[in-house]
């Protein structure tokens, strides 16, 4: 009998060396190498040899496994002989066999599991010694099984990290932001940068027919009003119509000429000033868009379609607002009413608002296939992106423009004032209007598939208008 209980004993020592090594085992394919280091710059007790162990964590996990295996298996053997000599062959091994799976499962499985990854960092310091030593002694054994294990096994072998692919990663960020490690905006900004990869720049861009530009030939004076205007430092410049981009004129330069350097900005062409464009396909992805401008030290690039001509511009910005979100002005936050009859028989409407509601406020007709919003209808009768002031007259009405700048400075339009234009006179010439220009709206909605003659019609519309308001503000 004494045999028996020294039996029992060892038995209970070596269930829980098993659950110690168990822990272990969990502590250490949890911890961060990174952590890890952090811990040896602050001079944490056994911080440096738990980084040696990192550097060879397959070899230690594969060390610790052989130790928690081998505890495992001699408690069950001796349990087994105890059991057979108080009961019997038959009886002892079913009590031997219930008692172990029981004590595996919870004395050396889920028990010491849970705690390697609620106390990963503690265990790892404090047992770090210990497998330090335990390598030097069963190093050639541990490497032997090793090989053996990886000869025997198919794939690749020991994974180094809890992930492997992006949508394991993924999966770990949102756990993160259920178990509150993570907030909502962290975890979706994170999802974003990996998304950057599969959205192109074409998705971000501002369009063409929405560009601010400037043409080669306007002095400086010109360009610094419609930046100031238009809220943006950087205007491309184009030459005969705006597939020819020749650069792109940025608001600081033109102020280091005209002030720093009492150059007359009456006589500074913008085309003496102006920087080399970066142009890039517009179905390059956002990821490499943004490291082509850290490279390039740009801000801003011109898309070219597939037919060569220009798609549009993309800004760093526009990229930056893929990971972080929009940024929307403080004032965004308040609705605004759709409609607000001002008492005069005009209206401040919102820009937004359908054409076919701007009609039914002054009970005309107002068909127009290619746009369905009052900003669009005032955009397009101007043939460009309007401005705040902008004024356009259509359907015998007056449509004025008004908005202000953003958070970024940049202009946007937010409401219209509608009023009538006084006197059939007029409504009949806006309609005789409408009628000779027609094609424009056909050319218009096919310009984008006719690389051509589209184009030019478009140009040539864009630029009188451009011209017109250029002069406007210099007046």
């Amino acid at each position: 009998m004494s045999s028996d209980y020294w039996f029992i004993v060892a038995a209970v020592v070596l269930i829980g060396l098993g659950g110690l090594f168990a822990a272990v085992d969990t502590a250490v394919s949890t911890v961060s190498n990174a952590r890890v280091d952090d811990m040896v710059r602050e001079g944490r007790a056994g911080a440096r040899r738990l980084a040696i162990i990192l550097d060879s964590r397959a070899t230690y996990l594969g060390l610790v496994v052989l130790l928690r295996v081998a505890c495992e298996a001699a408690a069950a053997a001796l349990i087994a002989v105890s059991a057979t000599r108080w009961l019997g062959v038959g009886w002892g091994l079913v009590v031997a066999i219930t008692a172990m799976t029981v004590i595996s499962y919870v004395a050396m499985g889920v028990g010491p599991r849970t705690l390697g990854r609620q106390h990963a960092y503690t265990i790892a310091l404090s047992t770090s010694y210990l497998l330090s030593a335990l390598g030097v002694l069963l190093k050639p054994v541990t490497r032997l099984l090793i090989l053996i294990g990886n000869a025997l096994t198919p794939g690749r072998g020991f994974r180094n990290g809890p992930f492997a692919t992006e949508i394991e990663l993924r999966e770990v960020v949102d756990l993160a932001e259920a178990r509150g490690v993570v907030a909502a905006d962290e975890r979706r900004m994170i999802h974003s940068v990996f998304d950057l990869g599969d959205t192109s720049a074409r998705e971000v861009m501002v369009p063409r027919p929405e560009m601010v530009w400037i043409e080669a030939d306007k002095n400086v004076l010109q360009a610094t009003n419609l930046a100031t205007r238009s809220g943006h430092s950087r205007i491309p410049v184009i030459g005969e119509n705006t597939d020819d981009v020749l650069g792109i004129v940025y608001l600081k330069d033109m102020v280091a000429r005209t002030v720093a350097k009492r150059t007359d900005p009456t006589t500074l062409r913008v085309a003496d000033i102006m920087r080399d464009a970066e142009f890039i396909p517009d179905s390059k992805p956002l990821d490499k868009v943004l490291a082509d401008m850290q490279l390039t030290r740009n801000h801003m690039a011109i898309l070219v379609d597939e037919y060569g001509g220009i798609a549009g511009l993309v800004t760093i910005e526009d990229v930056l607002e893929e990971i972080v979100g929009e940024i929307t002005d403080e004032y965004d936050t308040d609705e605004l009413a759709p409609v607000e009859d001002l008492g005069d028989g005009s209206y401040r409407v919102s820009a937004r608002l359908p054409v076919e509601d701007l009609g039914e406020l002054f009970d005309v007709e107002i068909e127009e296939e290619e746009v369905e919003t009052v900003g669009g209808l005032v955009a397009l009768e101007l043939g460009r992106v309007p401005l705040p002031g902008a004024r356009v007259k259509s359907h015998g009405l007056q449509l004025v423009a008004e908005g202000g700048p953003t958070r970024k400075g940049r202009q946007r339009i937010i409401t219209v004032l509608v009023t009538r234009v006084p006197g059939d006179d007029a409504d009949m010439q806006d309609q005789q209007r409408h009628e000779s220009s027609g094609g424009r709206g056909h050319s218009g909605r096919h310009g984008r598939h006719d690389r051509t003659a589209g184009r030019e019609h478009e140009d040539d519309a864009r630029r009188s208008t451009h011209e017109q308001s250029t002069a406007r503000m210099n007046q």
